[in-house]
């Protein structure tokens, strides 16, 4: 969410995505090929994925968000799991809902020096396009102490946290800055989209786990978040 999206035309493929790219292969090139291998695996396999995963958010996403925190979702473009509906979710106890503690990115800015934020939300307020011509909430930006969870859509994703979007680098900006980085943030994609390793720049800020069809899986370096009890390392 957030990021420029490419415009790539590749057919979806059923080959093993974890094959190694060239290893002469600058880090730019190599990241563009995965993404023409892997938006229209995801594209082919998240219509069918899409009520699993949102299945596996609402049993296990109640248990890792801490109270009065906001959850920090996206709003889905072509290929990307809609999570939206986590609205309807009770939390904290009977009566209390999601629905007034959700928030959507945001870019704001001029073109070339736009920042990622996030910003509260609730479904049926009124919503802009933001500078990525992405609908996002009008009010002002949160503090990241604000956020307890954030669920960032996916391209691909590797064993090492290295989240491969749409080569926007927004959310690696944000990030960047380690109160940001301390807000525990999964990747949301397809199981085909996982690969064993992808290309790695110096300003790529791994997150702490992903979310797919199987479950929520935390990396170790994700410490002791709570994730639910379906959750698999």
């Amino acid at each position: 969410m957030g990021e420029a999206r490419d415009q790539a035309r590749d057919q979806p493929t059923d080959q093993p995505t974890d094959q190694p790219m060239e290893l002469a292969m600058d880090s730019a090139s190599a990241k563009a090929l995965w993404r023409q291998r892997l938006r229209p695996l995801r594209l082919d396999r998240a219509s069918n994925c899409q009520a699993t995963i949102l299945a596996v958010a609402r049993r296990e996403l109640p248990l890792a968000l801490p109270p009065g925190k906001r959850l920090g979702l996206y709003w889905p473009l072509a290929g990307e799991i809609d999570l939206r509906s986590l609205a309807e979710l009770p939390v904290d106890g009977p009566g209390d809902g999601l629905a007034d503690r959700l928030a959507l990115p945001a870019v704001a800015g001029v073109p070339g020096q736009g920042t990622l934020d996030y910003r509260a939300w609730q479904p049926g307020e009124p919503l802009e396009p933001d500078l990525c011509r992405i609908p996002a909430p009008l009010g002002p930006a949160l503090a990241p102490g604000q956020l307890g969870l954030l669920l960032v859509p996916a391209l691909g994703f590797d064993r090492h946290g290295i989240r491969l979007g749409s080569g926007g680098g927004w959310y690696d900006r944000l990030r960047a800055d380690p109160a940001w980085r301390a807000v525990p943030s999964l990747a949301v994609l397809p199981a085909a989209c996982l690969v064993e390793q992808l290309p790695r720049d110096p300003w790529d800020v791994p997150f702490d786990g992903w979310l797919d069809e199987t479950g929520v899986h935390p990396l170790p370096a994700a410490g002791s978040f709570p994730w639910g009890a379906g959750s698999t390392a």
